[in-house]
Formats: C-alpha cells, sequence, structure tokens
C-alpha cells in the first residue's frame, strides 16, 4: 500500500504541467503561422496593387498621344534601327513641341505614382525572337527601340530611336503580350542596375496591331517598406491575441479539465492512503465529458473493489474452512486404508505393502486386505471413475460394501455383484469404480479372482520376471444393475508374489503428455524384481516421478504388493 502511494504522489501535477506546454506550443506555433500566412498574404495583395497601379498608370500614358502621333513616332524608331529613317527625321520630331509636351505629360505622371520610370517602346520581333544568351551577353541583342522616356535621373533616359534589351526571363512573357495585344496576367519584377523594380508592360493596339507599348517601373523599395510595418503591426496584435489565447487556455483547461482529473486523481490516491475509504466528491463532476464518465468510472471501481475484497474475504474465510475439511477428510480417508505394516507380523506366511496417493487432498482410488478367517485372505484394489470429494465419498460406500459382505463368506463374484446391486441404488451421479479383487486361501496359496473392468493384475513366480496376467473382465461396479461377475481361480507358489494397481500408474504423463504405461512399469517391477513387498512398490514410484518430471499429476496412484511364502517357510521360519 506504501509503494501504490509513492507512485501516485510521485506523478501528481505532471498533467498540468503537459496541458500547458503543449498550450503554449500550439499558440507559438498559431502565432509564428498568422505571421507567415500574413506576410505571404501582403506580398501578393500588395504586389497586385501595385501592378494595378502601374498598369493603370500606363493605360493613362497611352492616352497622351494623339491618333497619328505614336504610329509615326513608332515608325519612325524602328526605322531608325533598321536604316529607312536618317538620324535627321529623328532630331526633327525630338525638336517638335508636341513631342515634348507628351514628354513632360510622361515625367508628371511618374512624379504623381512615384515611379522610377515611364517609357514608351515599340519592338522588332525578329530581333526578339532571335535572342540567344550570347548575344544578350555581348549587347547585341536589343529588341526595344525607344520612343520616349522619362527616368527619375534625366541623364539616364533613352532618347527617341535608341535600343534597349528586357530581363531573359521575361522575354516571351512581353513577345506574346506584343503579339497578342493583351497586357500579362503576371508581374515583371527586376533586380539590375535600374534597381528593384516592378514594372507593367501596356501594348497600344491599332487597327488591330500593336505598335508600341507603355511600361511603368515602380521601385519595390516602397513595397519592402510597407511590408516591413505590416509584418511588425501583424506580429504585435498577433502575440497580444496569442497571449490572450494563453490566459484564457490555461483558465479553461484549468478550471474544466486539469483541476476535475486532479481530483479523480487526488481522491484515487485517498482511496489507497485510507484503506479503501470511498468518499463522495468524485460525484461531483458534472463536467458532461469523457472526464465525468471517467470520475463516475472510477467512483464504480472504488465501491467494485470494497465488494471485492468483503466477497474475497468470505470466499478466503469459506475457502480456508473447505481447507480444514478437506485436511479432515484426507486424514480420515488416510486412516479408512490399512496403513501400519506389515499389517499381520505373526503371519510369515505373507508379506503386504500398499501405498495410494491421491491427484487432489483427497481420492477415489483405494486399496484394502484383510483376513476373512485364519485361512482366507481377502485383497482389493479399486478405482472410483471422478476426483476429489464425491469419489471419495463414493470410495467409502464401496470399500465398506466390499468388506462387509465378504467377511460374511461368499465367492469374489458374490460380493462384487452385492455391492454392484447396493451401489446402484440412488446413483443419480452415475459413478463406478473398477474392482480387482481376490480371495487367497493361506495354507494351499489356491484363489478365486474377480476382475470388474480394473487393470491387469502383475504375477512373479519364484524364480522368473514380473508379467501382465491378462484375461477378460466384468463390467464395472455401480455400472449396470442386476449383473454378474465372472470370476476365476488362480494359485500361488510359495516365493511368488503378486502386484496390482489403479490406472494413474499406467496413465501417467510427462509433460509432453506421453503415457508411462505398462512396460515401463514391468521395468521397474524388475529391476529388483526379489525385493521386498515395500521396495518394488518404492521403485515404481520413483520410476513414475523421473519418468513425469515437473508434469502435475492427473490421477491417483494406487499399488499393492503382496508376496506369498508358503506354509513350508512359516514352519521353518
Amino acid at each position: 500500500m506504501k509503494k501504490a502511494n509513492e507512485i501516485v504522489t510521485k506523478h501528481s501535477g505532471k498533467l498540468s504541467i503537459k496541458f500547458m506546454v503543449i498550450l503554449l506550443i500550439m499558440i507559438i506555433m498559431v502565432y509564428f503561422g498568422a505571421i507567415i500566412v500574413g506576410h505571404q498574404l501582403y506580398d501578393v495583395s500588395i504586389k497586385e496593387y501595385y501592378n494595378t497601379m502601374a498598369y493603370n498608370a500606363a493605360t493613362v500614358a497611352s492616352t497622351y498621344f494623339r491618333d497619328d502621333e505614336l504610329p509615326r513616332y513608332a515608325k519612325a524608331a524602328y526605322g531608325y534601327n533598321t536604316g529607312s529613317v536618317d538620324a535627321s527625321e529623328i532630331e526633327a520630331i525630338k525638336a517638335e513641341p508636341r513631342y515634348n509636351e507628351m514628354l513632360m505629360e510622361l515625367a508628371n505622371l511618374s512624379d504623381s505614382i512615384g515611379a522610377n520610370d515611364v517609357f514608351v517602346v515599340t519592338i522588332n520581333m525578329d530581333v526578339m525572337k532571335a535572342y540567344t544568351d550570347e548575344s544578350a551577353a555581348n549587347k547585341t541583342w536589343q529588341p526595344l527601340y525607344y520612343i520616349a522616356d522619362v527616368y527619375t535621373d534625366p541623364s539616364l533616359n533613352y532618347k527617341l530611336g535608341d535600343t534597349g534589351g528586357i530581363l531573359k526571363q521575361y522575354r516571351l512573357d512581353v513577345e506574346d503580350s506584343y503579339e497578342t495585344g493583351k497586357k500579362h496576367d503576371g508581374f515583371f519584377i527586376s533586380k539590375s542596375e535600374f534597381g528593384y523594380n516592378l514594372t507593367a508592360m501596356l501594348p497600344i493596339v491599332k487597327d488591330g496591331k500593336t505598335i508600341a507599348m507603355v511600361g511603368v517601373e515602380i521601385p519595390m523599395s516602397t513595397l519592402a517598406s510597407n511590408k516591413a510595418k505590416f509584418v511588425v503591426r501583424v506580429s504585435i496584435i498577433t502575440a497580444i491575441v496569442a497571449l490572450l489565447c494563453l490566459i484564457g487556455g490555461i483558465i479553461l483547461l484549468t478550471n474544466s479539465v486539469i483541476a476535475p482529473i486532479q481530483m479523480v486523481s487526488a481522491e484515487a490516491n485517498d482511496f489507497v492512503k485510507n484503506n479503501t475509504k470511498i468518499s463522495e466528491k468524485l460525484t461531483s463532476v458534472k463536467t458532461g465529458d469523457e472526464i465525468q464518465t471517467l470520475s463516475e468510472s472510477v467512483y464504480k471501481m472504488e465501491v467494485g473493489i470494497n465488494e471485492y475484497i468483503d466477497n474475497l474475504q468470505k470466499v478466503t474465510a469459506e475457502k480456508e474452512r473447505i481447507g480444514a475439511e478437506l485436511n479432515v477428510a484426507t486424514q480420515i480417508q488416510a486412516d479408512m486404508l490399512p496403513r501400519i505394516f506389515p499389517p499381520f507380523p505373526e503371519r510369515k506366511e505373507i508379506d503386504i505393502f500398499a501405498s495410494m496417493d491421491p491427484a487432489k487432498e483427497v481420492g477415489g482410488d483405494f486399496y484394502d486386505f484383510f483376513l476373512i478367517d485364519d485361512d482366507h485372505i481377502g485383497l482389493v484394489m479399486a478405482d472410483v471413475s471422478g476426483k476429489g470429494v464425491p469419489a471419495a465419498l463414493f470410495m467409502v460406500i464401496a470399500k465398506t460394501l466390499i468388506k462387509n459382505r465378504a467377511l460374511m463368506g461368499g465367492s469374489p463374484s458374490e460380493v462384487l455383484a452385492y455391492a454392484n446391486d447396493q451401489l446402484c441404488e440412488g446413483n443419480e451421479a452415475e459413478l463406478f469404480v473398477t474392482v480387482w479383487f481376490g480371495i487367497l486361501q493361506i495354507s494351499t496359496g489356491k484363489g478365486l479372482a474377480a476382475n470388474a473392468g480394473h487393470e491387469h493384475p502383475v504375477i512373479k513366480r519364484k524364480d522368473g520376471q514380473f508379467e501382465l496376467v491378462v484375461y477378460r473382465h466384468s463390467p464395472a461396479v455401480a455400472s449396470i444393475a442386476g449383473i454378474p461377475f465372472k470370476q476365476h481361480e488362480f494359485e500361488m507358489n510359495p516365493g511368488d508374489t503378486l502386484f496390482v494397481y489403479t490406472d494413474g500408474v499406467a496413465e501417467a504423463t510427462d509433460a509432453h503428455d506421453t503415457l508411462y504405461g505398462t512396460d515401463r512399469m514391468l521395468e521397474a517391477l524388475n529391476s529388483a524384481s526379489d525385493a521386498p513387498v515395500e521396495q518394488l512398490v518404492t521403485n515404481v514410484r520413483a520410476s513414475i516421478d523421473e519418468f513425469v518430471g515437473d508434469a502435475p499429476q492427473f490421477d491417483d496412484i494406487t499399488m499393492l504388493a503382496f508376496k506369498y511364502n508358503g506354509i513350508a517357510e512359516n514352519k521353518d521360519a
């Protein structure tokens, strides 16, 4: 009990710590998850916002050109780079007031939206499609022909007719937009000598054909600054929300989970400490969930344990009473069997020794020997069906009937017939008993024997070996009322030994369910065939024990050895 208390105390309080740690880990994961997701969503949304603003600005810029101006400027820039227009025409356009007015409008638009650059270009698709890494590296790949450019640094502005390139990763997208006359759906984001920028490229279509593209370049530094501010704001707000959730979660878990579980644990601990005294506190848990089920189960378990202990005490007391009675029954049964050897010390004509080892406290086997008169001795070996108390009670009745009837006189068949009829009356348990019963005339060695379903006896002649005596048996006693029992004559000469036994000898089994058998029994008897009768029984028992090993004994083991010395030897003695 003390050890159980130490175990409960050792682990108490750890559940709350586990809950706190798990809740804290979840809050931290939600916190960083919110920041990451917010950062990504903001990044996408702000890019879309600036991209939309850039395309709107490009649309506005395209309106600065009158109907005939942009086609003329585009044709001049294209022709200048392909050799069909000379430099004087380019210079003439640059000097036009209307061209410079358009540049001024583009510059004002760029300033109003904070753009880095607003430019207008036409594209040589032959050059565009002839792109190679080598041509781009050598600056020989220049598909863009500038019409106008208002970069924030005027010294870096491209002039009418100047050429330029685009980043490799956006070449195909720009090419597709120029050929289809539709703006690209994605983002043109670049890092170059002109900075980190987002660019919108809007195709300007005239008569179903793209004549130029208006580009608006917005610096990404503004985006990065806004993103950083957003992340800081989200981090602060998320931290506050996470802290509030943590506090609320701790309070909720403590009140609804941890406290009830700790109470159940404490009550279980008190149940152990206070010698199974039950408290009604467990019935006060009303959480409406598995914790309430656990509390009710623990309460029922405590009630069940107390009931079990009460029943166990009663059963233990009853078992002790039955055990005591069985000990008495064992002693009574042992006292009913002849146990004093030699039983007839004054009768030198015979030697007898027998033993009975029950498989349980009491058994169904029995042996008996008794002087019917001065010249006749009765020998009995019997085995009642079944085990335990019922077999022992049946054995007492059978033994008494056989002996009493034999003492009244009569042959073995008459004695067994009488016992059979008596035992069949009221035999509702349907028990029966196998019996070998012999009556020997001591003066002559002649006798009669009846075998009612019992094991074959073993005989050893004076100078021979032990051998089985096999003959047909009668049915067991108490199996069928009113039946006759066969008997046969036998004769023993001085020096002969008779050995009878129950099936517990031949059917003893080892751990592999192998039977001991009559062959091993005969081998044990013949290992010292001229030994005294007590030694013969001891040798067989030792042989059985060695064969069986640690396997349990399932049947009673009963043996009787009878040696006939004869009158002549008695007189000599």
